[in-house]
């Protein structure tokens, strides 16, 4: 028989007063999207395919019952997007899910392996009528009417950096990096864009992003994950982040409908994930065939209830608005 754990806190990590406050933004949540006549679906947690994002490590497990005797591997979703589209070409209409995810090697202040996502589709919606739902939607739970910024990703680099992200080499990325005490980053590679620009977005910029909601839209072309891409001179990836009060909040994409060109970005990240020496999982097939098959024009977005939460309730630190994070769970 097994004994107590000494090392390890029974209780909730949460104070009542917090859990509270979890249970009444559900409910108010899932009040917005009724009104505005918007479905609340549920998708599996576990799939044969994972997240191919070089960014993102799936967490894994295995089905040994019938019809998989040998064993099958199983990925604990990092977001219900993949089954979400496929809902979408079989004719859903526009949708929402509030769900636990599950992301490998992310633990911090904002960060929990288990965290709860909210994330819906608008078919129809451009980025900019997303922009005001989610707007609408985050500024109904806050207690206080907070400012709104819309902003150009390329405007912040240019404004606070003199440089245009678009354009610049990866030296002069290092350069600026450099200039403001970054130079020294291991496992950066000197010649990887994005990598440079993620630096100097986390470091130098999102600590200076004005109060309140900040829209920050207009990605490089080459940070579009499942995005469409403007073209233009230079392309811009059709997708924002909504920051609160500097914390990232919220992904939104005009989503990518070719069937073709998903599969491709997905060949292209096993080969950086290969690369990099780090394990490939399966690509996801059902979501290319729905993409094949037809996915509406629209606009999706994720948001992460853990972080609002945080805001709401004045918590420092994403343990606080957890009933067991992972130390407790």
């Amino acid at each position: 028989m097994s004994g107590p754990l000494p090392d390890r806190d029974w209780r909730p990590a949460a104070g009542w007063r917090v859990l509270r406050a979890r249970a009444g933004l559900l409910r108010e949540i899932r009040r917005f999207f009724h009104e505005r006549g918007v479905l609340e679906v549920e998708t599996p947690v576990c799939s044969r395919a994972g997240t191919t994002d070089p960014a993102i490590d799936s967490l894994t497990t295995r089905y040994t019952g019938p019809g998989a005797a040998a064993g099958l591997p199983l990925y604990l979703h990092t977001s219900p997007e993949f089954p979400m589209k496929r809902l979408l070409a079989a004719g859903s209409g526009p949708i929402y899910q509030i769900c636990r995810v599950f992301r490998d090697g992310e633990a911090g202040r904002f960060h929990n392996p288990e965290f709860t996502l909210l994330e819906w589709y608008r078919p129809g919606f451009d980025l900019g009528r997303l922009m005001d739902e989610v707007s609408a939607l985050v500024r109904s739970l806050l207690d206080s009417c907070a400012a709104e910024t819309r902003i150009g990703y390329g405007e912040l680099f240019r404004r606070h950096l003199g440089l245009d992200p678009h354009r610049a080499s990866p030296e002069e990325l290092r350069q600026a990096a450099a200039a403001a005490g970054l130079e020294r980053i291991p496992e950066l590679d000197a010649d990887d864009r994005d990598a440079w620009l993620d630096l100097l977005m986390s470091h130098c910029i999102e600590p200076r992003l004005p109060d309140g909601l900040c829209f920050v839209h207009g990605y490089p072309a080459s940070q579009a994950a499942l995005a469409r891409i403007l073209p233009g001179d230079p392309p811009l990836a059709e997708r924002f982040e909504l920051y609160l009060d500097r914390i990232e909040l919220a992904n939104g994409f005009h989503e990518l409908a070719d069937a073709t060109e998903q599969r491709r970005r997905f060949e292209s990240d096993l080969a950086q994930r290969a690369a990099a020496g780090r394990p490939g999982p399966p690509m996801d097939q059902a979501l290319l065939a729905a993409l094949a098959a037809g996915l509406p024009d629209c606009s999706g977005v994720a948001l992460g209830i853990d972080r609002l939460l945080m805001r709401i309730t004045g918590s420092d630190h994403i343990d606080q608005v957890l009933a067991f994070p992972l130390q407790r769970a």
